[in-house]
């Protein structure tokens, strides 16, 4: 071997502390199915409330909160139906390819809407959550297949993966927002001050729908080269193949249990965090329009854009926390994922006593004057804290699963980690409808100390759960 050859474990190692290109384009596909949903999603209880001369639907805050708990609930109550269709039917890379077409043509309903009637409203929310059923689990999925088991890469990789899910989520409200709010509105100068009297909120749909169409493009020319054949067979026919027995006919072991139990375990713990930090779509957009002060250096945020705080944060922080997690990992301290994830919710109970910060400054729920506003920095306070916390949770919960669940279940499995956002949506949308009966400051106070009270409950359940774990915590 000459000097200057590199011997071949050197290069091994050097190799696998990289991320595999696969990484990136699922990175880039899932960018562009996030700028299509919160594009849409960031327009969406605007849309619901406006009136029908200002270009909404006008429903009531109570209803439309309804209506958007309900929506954004199904849209994680569909993936376990749909991962479970990958892993028995499809594979993951035909389900991502469904989803995506399904969730182009909600969008593009919704685009329609003016044109058609308000039935293809419904019609687009259907197809968005049907698509999003195949889309969201199985592209998790085949992250997590990209790395083996107990390979420390694995927590890395899922916090870069989030971090194309909130580059897509912070440019998709500053491009669909500026199109519906600004661009292709009609304004009218009231009492001396321009207010818009019609909103373009079609047309923000339709840049929602040309987003996913950009994503499916790419992920469907360039999955052959870097993806190779993972994903294209569903799991099952993957275990046939190698063991010449159906995977079904094998039973689940005491650790396999085990293990799917913790999943359920936190799930329902993951509940409280997504009631809490869905009031962002809800109360906290309502909240922000009518009573934030949204001027600055003479220009009028639209309402819509605020959308865009937490994903900018999250694009910002999420690759200092993904160091920080190699860094406490290759010095043996690592936090559990019970740890991270009861932090996570700490820290969204603690972002919310800021907005009962914004009410005082108010003062208090009584005053019906619109024109005495809070500070824009209360809210900018919450988004933060709740941004962290979403870093210690989220991202750690989609590498938690793939760690867990047997291989024949991953995509169902990470199906009932998207279960818990679903129930958490419905209860976030029934919290959101009592904001103007009881108050915001009786809502963000009770929302706040009970999501603190179960991250420390969670936290005292660590050793427990650590030893169903067995080994993969």
């Amino acid at each position: 071997m000459s000097v200057n050859q590199q011997h071949p474990d050197a290069a091994v190692a050097k190799e696998n502390l990289k991320h595999p290109k696969g990484l990136y384009l699922l990175f880039f596909t899932e960018l562009w199915e996030r700028f299509s949903y919160y594009g849409m999603r960031g327009l969406l209880m605007l849309y619901l409330t406006k009136t029908a001369l200002e270009g909404g639907l006008g429903y009531s805050v109570a209803d439309a909160a309804l209506i958007y708990g309900y929506f954004t609930g199904f849209v994680y109550f569909t993936p376990i139906i749909g991962g479970w269709l990958a892993d028995k039917y499809l594979g993951h890379r035909r389900a991502i390819l469904i989803g995506g077409v399904l969730m182009a043509l909600g969008q593009f309903s919704l685009f329609s809407t003016p044109y058609v009637g308000v039935e293809m409203t419904y019609l687009g929310l259907l197809l968005l959550i049907i698509g999003n059923g195949f889309f969201k689990p199985n592209i998790s999925s085949i992250v997590g297949n990209l790395y083996a088991q107990g390979d420390p890469r694995r927590d890395s990789a899922f916090t870069i993966f989030y971090m194309g899910i909130n580059i897509g989520a912070f440019l998709a409200p500053l491009v669909c927002g500026y199109l519906a709010e600004d661009y292709f509105a009609t304004k009218a100068v009231v009492d001396g001050v321009e207010r818009v009297t019609n909103y373009g909120f079609q047309y923000g749909f339709l840049a929602a729908g040309i987003g996913m169409v950009i994503g499916q493009i790419v992920f469907n020319t360039l999955g052959p080269k870097l993806l190779g054949d993972l994903g294209l067979k569903p799991v099952k026919a993957e275990n046939d193949a190698e063991t010449g027995m159906p995977a079904t006919s094998k039973k689940l072991t005491k650790e396999e249990i085990d293990r799917v139990s913790v999943i359920f375990i936190i799930s329902i713990f993951v509940i409280f965090f997504w009631a809490g930090f869905e009031q962002a779509g809800s109360s906290l957009t309502v909240y922000t329009d009518q009573y934030i002060d949204r001027e600055v250096f003479g220009f009028l945020i639209p309402t819509s854009w605020f959308q865009s705080v937490n994903p900018l944060f999250i694009v910002l922080f999420a690759p200092l926390t993904a160091q920080l997690w190699l860094f406490l990992a290759k010095r043996g301290k690592d936090l559990s994922i019970p740890t991270k994830m009861g932090m996570g919710m700490i820290l969204l109970g603690v972002g919310f006593f800021f907005m009962v910060g914004a009410v005082m400054e108010r003062g208090g729920d009584n005053v019906a004057d619109d024109t005495i506003k809070a500070s824009l920095a209360w809210l900018i306070a919450t988004y933060f804290f709740h941004t962290i916390g979403e870093l210690c949770l989220s991202p750690i919960g989609l590498s938690m699963v793939t760690r867990l669940a047997p291989v024949t279940l991953v995509s169902m499995l990470m199906g009932v980690w998207f279960l818990a956002p679903f129930v958490a949506q419905i209860a976030g949308g029934y919290i959101a409808s009592y904001v103007e009966e009881l108050g915001a400051l009786t809502i963000f106070s009770a929302i706040g100390g009970f999501v603190i009270l179960a991250g420390l409950i969670l936290i005292a359940l660590t050793r427990k759960l650590m030893h169903m774990m067995h080994g993969r915590g």
